[in-house]
């Protein structure tokens, strides 16, 4: 559990099937990857039932490892595709409903800023952010599934625009 010179970012990149995220520790000698896994909607389930499983494995992440905020990727919508993003947001909102339960604030990040903030490049593929995360981390090999690599992305972003924002180098 953090204690009062340590804040804990859980970063979630949201989807029905797999939704990623990653728990990392800011202290005083620098980031701590404490966790990261996915939660996982039953495929081929009724979307009651998806969104259910997905707030009830993020809650359970809250409660166990006791973030101070939630960094969620948001929402992004393609004209060919309006349903993809109608259904993310049913995702995205029993995420949000877990961290405002747990009174923990939730900040949001565009897809793109959080890749050009690790590979310089707003378009980076998802195998470049895997990389990415790999190395940040000192990992033996990119996280698997792409989306815990997505998750750790979001909050290692926030880490960084957190430290920007309050004056630190």
């Amino acid at each position: 559990m953090p204690n009062s010179k340590t804040s804990r970012i859980l970063g979630i990149d949201p989807g029905l099937n797999i939704t990623g995220y990653g728990v990392v520790e800011t202290t005083d000698t620098g980031l701590k990857l404490i966790e990261a896994g996915v939660v996982r909607g039953s495929s081929g389930e009724s979307l009651t039932k998806r969104v259910h499983e997905i707030h009830t494995g993020v809650c359970d992440i809250i409660s166990s490892l006791k973030p101070n905020c939630v960094a969620i990727e948001e929402l992004y919508s393609h004209y060919d595709r309006p349903r993809t993003s109608i259904l993310m947001g049913h995702a995205r909102g029993v995420i949000c409903l877990a961290a405002a339960q747990a009174n923990i604030p939730v900040v949001h990040y565009a897809a793109t800023q959080v890749k050009k903030i690790l590979t310089g490049n707003g378009r980076a593929p998802k195998s470049q952010m895997q990389l990415a995360i790999q190395r940040e981390f000192s990992l033996n090999q990119p996280p698997e599934p792409p989306d815990v690599a997505d998750a750790l992305a979001i909050a290692l972003c926030h880490h960084f625009l957190s430290k920007t924002e309050a004056g630190i180098t």
